[in-house]
């Protein structure tokens, strides 16, 4: 594997002949393009001057030799119809017509038009401009050319000029690269010895390094780090006693549900053995049996669907049938529901009017009974129930919550009364919490010891 500096260098190679050559190619057309449209302009600015000559000058043969020898360019002046008149470097008479050339063609709509072409007649590629120019009685045209071999020879004497400088420039860079990567790798060396001395017992717990603001913002990071784990070290004994107490609540929690399951099953198995063995049992006895069995076994699917719903609302698959609710109409249904259960306890509705809401029946349903049970559990007294659009109240009289109960309540498996169980998986108030969350309401608790609590759905 390759060291730090290893890899920058490398990569900076490769960046570099990569960023060059790019530079290189952009730099030669670049140039290129340049020196041409130079040229061009010097020929536009020749052809202007040959165009006012040649008012007075109708000698256009010594006009194109004194361009050649004076100038070093072709110049070609050709006749409307398209017959060369005067060439500087080339027999006229040998010269086909040059009405359609590219250039001459264009410079029918242009004041002066430019191409870049191979010319059969030198055998050289040149760069044309022609001109079309009025005489007092005729039309001629005029073109200028130059060979682009020396344009070439400028280009690439600039080019290398530009690449030279370039080349110089990156060497100085490559340079002070390397000089920095080589002091980076200094300082990650010693922050890999650092952090590798943070897997032995005999801990560093300082570094530092002063080259730049991100190495002295990672070294003071990995210096709390260090003292962190040393500390963690110290806690550890606290943590391990920790985990056994976690471990002691999940065996209780096992326990409760394990007990909760027990008694049940335990009446169902007695009394149905008894009818079982007794085939001439008196039939109210009898009756008196089936009914404990079938009590118990309700007891039981009630605690297995108390526990999925749990699990449900825990994990977030459990779906909600919204719709319009008469919370007057399901406020006394489910009261009714539960005094079959508790015949001797009394509930008082409060209410000012018709209050309804949207949300899901069946789930607001188990809020208000776990809330109602709740307070037939801690209270003697009547339960009081009072709504409005805003709100929903449960107010009991009973023996209350303490303030540290009270930050719990709400937790799964948490139990007010931790000396016994009470008929209680710890459920009810964490199946209520979660089911008003998912209607986006909310509980409020208010309790003192000794005078009662208050139950409130806020909506």
């Amino acid at each position: 594997m390759l060291s730090f500096q290893q890899i920058l260098l490398r990569k900076f190679l490769l960046g570099f002949s990569l960023l060059f050559l790019g530079l290189g190619l952009v730099v030669y057309f670049w140039v290129k393009d340049f020196y041409i449209e130079q040229t061009k302009q010097s020929l536009i600015n020749n052809l202007k001057i040959i165009t006012l000559n040649i008012q007075n000058n109708h000698n256009f043969d010594t006009l194109a030799q004194e361009i050649k020898k004076d100038l070093a360019l072709r110049l070609t002046i050709i006749a409307f119809d398209g017959e060369v008149l005067a060439e500087s470097h080339k027999d006229k008479t040998k010269m086909e017509n040059h009405k359609y050339r590219s250039e001459i063609v264009a410079s029918n709509t242009q004041q002066f038009a430019s191409k870049i072409r191979h010319s059969h007649t030198i055998d050289q590629s040149l760069l044309y401009v022609a001109t079309k120019v009025q005489l007092k009685d005729r039309v001629l045209y005029l073109r200028l050319a130059k060979e682009l071999t020396s344009i070439d020879k400028h280009i690439l004497t600039l080019g290398a000029e530009i690449l030279g400088l370039l080349f110089l420039f990156f060497s100085a860079v490559f340079i002070i690269t390397y000089q920095i990567s080589k002091e980076l790798n200094y300082e990650v060396q010693k922050i890999g010895h650092f952090v590798k001395s943070l897997t032995k017992k005999e801990k560093s717990t300082y570094v530092s390094s002063s080259f730049s603001v991100e190495f002295n913002n990672i070294t003071t990071l990995l210096t709390k780090v260090a003292q962190i784990l040393v500390k963690k070290e110290k806690q550890k004994s606290k943590f391990t006693d920790k985990l056994k107490t976690s471990n002691k609540q999940k065996d209780d929690i096992i326990s409760a549900i394990s007990h909760e399951f027990k008694n049940p099953i335990a009446v169902i198995n007695g009394y149905s053995q008894t009818l079982m063995d007794d085939a001439d049992i008196n039939p109210n006895i009898r009756q008196k049996f089936l009914t404990k069995i079938y009590k118990n076994g309700t007891k039981l699917s009630e605690l297995i669907d108390t526990l999925r719903l749990s699990s449900k609302l825990d994990s977030g698959q459990q779906e909600l049938q919204f719709k319009q609710i008469n919370l007057n109409n399901l406020v006394k249904e489910t009261v009714e529901s539960i005094s079959l259960n508790y015949p001797k306890r009394d509930v008082v509705i409060e209410t000012k009017g018709e209050v309804v809401i949207k949300g899901d029946s069946s789930l607001l349903g188990i809020v208000i009974t776990n809330l109602v049970e709740n307070a037939f559990k801690y209270s003697e007294d009547e339960v009081h129930i009072s709504f409005d659009l805003k709100s929903l109240n449960i107010i009991d009289t009973g023996i209350g919550i303490s303030k540290k109960n009270l930050e719990n309540i709400t937790n799964k498996f948490y139990r007010v009364n931790e000396n016994s169980w009470n008929n209680s998986l710890g459920l009810g108030l964490f199946i209520v919490n979660n089911i008003l969350n998912l209607h986006h309401f909310s509980l409020k608790i208010e309790s003192k010891e000794k005078d009662g609590s208050t139950f409130s759905v806020r909506f």
